[in-house]
């Protein structure tokens, strides 16, 4: 739930700018406090044009409209850049710091849910297969149909890793629009470990991975396991984009977040946790009808008093949008959900394209002699943090020309995000309410 996650992480940091709740602890009153604002605020706008129009003209009022805007842009620009800049040098300090050790090697069941032949899905599958952990593990896979194409790909596991304990559930029962919960949901009952891994298929880990875990795991009052995770492209141009998307702006987002206190974040390719901590929240079938389940389920736990950690290490999340249609559904479809959640939050991670916003000087100020520093200031400040980002990633310092270009087009998807409350996903039209729970929506 990548673009859920990346929203929610930095939307505490404009707290102050908005005087609005987080995501985290949002509620439905809140989502319907911040419609009622909106119907008041427009048609105060509406009478506020009319009154220049009518006071100073139809060309002074145009004026000094622009000049508005023009003071709006500027200062989203200033402030981005000041954003980028401490995000930059919060990234190395984070993942510096030390992972944790388990103190004992529990057993273990890392439950996968499957849908289909993914890129790549045989190589993901075997990175939780080279594990460095003393302890049993049990690899748990799930589908909704016996002819998924994803159980050769299982065989073939099988093939290469015959001592495994390896399970595989076929359940076509749902339980509400996210099929992936309805898959998990089917899965549990053959979990035959406390400690429980949820691992989306289309995720790469280190052979530590396993240890950091389950260490953090055995921390006094946590409950809950997440992983920030970064970009793996597939072949071809728009999963470089995706990539883009991701190490640069979902992650510092949430390491910002996160080192300042401000953020807590659920991340679905990764969530860890105990069969007891699973049972006091009520289960995960509730979660059926939640787009964004992973923040749903971060929020439960919390709820139910304990702990959500972030280790300071990352895993691959893998990108293969193979096309621009598929790319920009994808971000809309997150774009759009995070501005049902929390409208204020979503409002205020606009600052994080200050150089989409400097480009907005640019082209208000009419090219204006000031205005074209700024934007290279603003340009240079994105680099900067993706050669940091890069560096903490572990990842060599290509395509920098992509930067900007995938920096703009985030920019028209945010604008988009506020033209419709529809979403598209695994070809089903839904709309997503002020909860981010899924109504599906039905031809007319």
């Amino acid at each position: 739930m990548r673009q859920n996650d990346f929203l929610i992480g930095i939307s505490k940091r404009f707290e102050s700018v908005f005087e609005s709740s987080t995501h985290q602890n949002f509620q439905p009153a809140q989502g319907a406090d911040m419609r009622r604002l909106a119907w008041l605020v427009f048609p105060a706008g509406l009478l506020l044009v009319t009154g220049l129009i009518a006071f100073e003209g139809p060309m002074r009022a145009a004026h000094l409209l622009l000049l508005a805007l023009l003071s709006i842009c500027v200062a989203a620009t200033v402030g981005g850049i000041g954003y980028t800049l401490l995000a930059s040098a919060l990234i190395p300090r984070f993942f510096a710091r030390p992972t944790s050790e388990p103190s004992s090697y529990p057993p273990v069941t890392i439950v996968k849910p499957l849908h289909g032949d993914e890129w790549n899905l045989l190589s993901n599958l075997l990175s939780f297969c080279q594990q460095d952990y003393a302890g049993e593990v049990q690899y748990l896979f799930g589908v909704h149909d016996a002819a998924d194409p994803a159980l050769k790909t299982v065989d073939d596991l099988r093939t290469l890793y015959p001592l495994a304990h390896i399970t595989v559930v076929t359940d076509a029962r749902l339980y509400g629009p996210n099929r992936k919960i309805s898959n998990i949901v089917n899965m549990l009952p053959q979990a035959a470990h406390d400690v429980m891994i949820f691992a989306d298929s289309d995720v790469s880990v280190s052979p530590d991975y396993l240890r950091t875990i389950v260490g953090e795991l055995q921390k006094p009052g946590v409950g809950l396991v997440t992983c920030i995770y970064r970009g793996k492209s597939a072949p071809g141009f728009w999963p470089r984009l995706a990539v883009n998307a991701i190490n640069y702006q979902f992650v510092p987002g949430v390491v910002t977040g996160l080192t300042l206190g401000l953020a807590k974040p659920c991340m679905g390719p990764t969530i860890a946790m105990r069969r007891a901590t699973l049972e006091k929240i009520g289960g995960f079938e509730q979660f059926a009808h939640h787009l964004a389940e992973d923040h749903a389920i971060g929020q439960a736990v919390r709820m139910a008093g304990e702990n959500v950690a972030i280790p300071p290490f990352s895993i691959s999340h893998a990108c293969v949008e193979t096309s621009a249609t598929r790319l920009i559904s994808h971000e809309l479809r997150w774009s759009r959900t995070i501005r049902s959640i929390d409208p204020a939050g979503h409002l205020g991670s606009a600052l994080m394209h200050p150089f989409a916003f400097a480009m907005l000087d640019v082209v208000l100020s009419g090219a204006a002699t000031w205005s074209w520093p700024l934007a290279a200031i603003a340009l240079l400040a994105r680099l900067w943090l993706k050669l940091r980002a890069d560096h903490a990633l572990c990842r060599a310092h290509r395509g920098l020309w992509l930067l900007p270009i995938w920096d703009i087009t985030l920019f028209l998807v945010f604008l988009a995000s506020y033209s419709s409350t529809r979403v598209t996903w695994r070809g089903f039209t839904y709309r997503v309410d002020g909860n981010g729970m899924l109504r599906p929506v039905h031809d007319e």
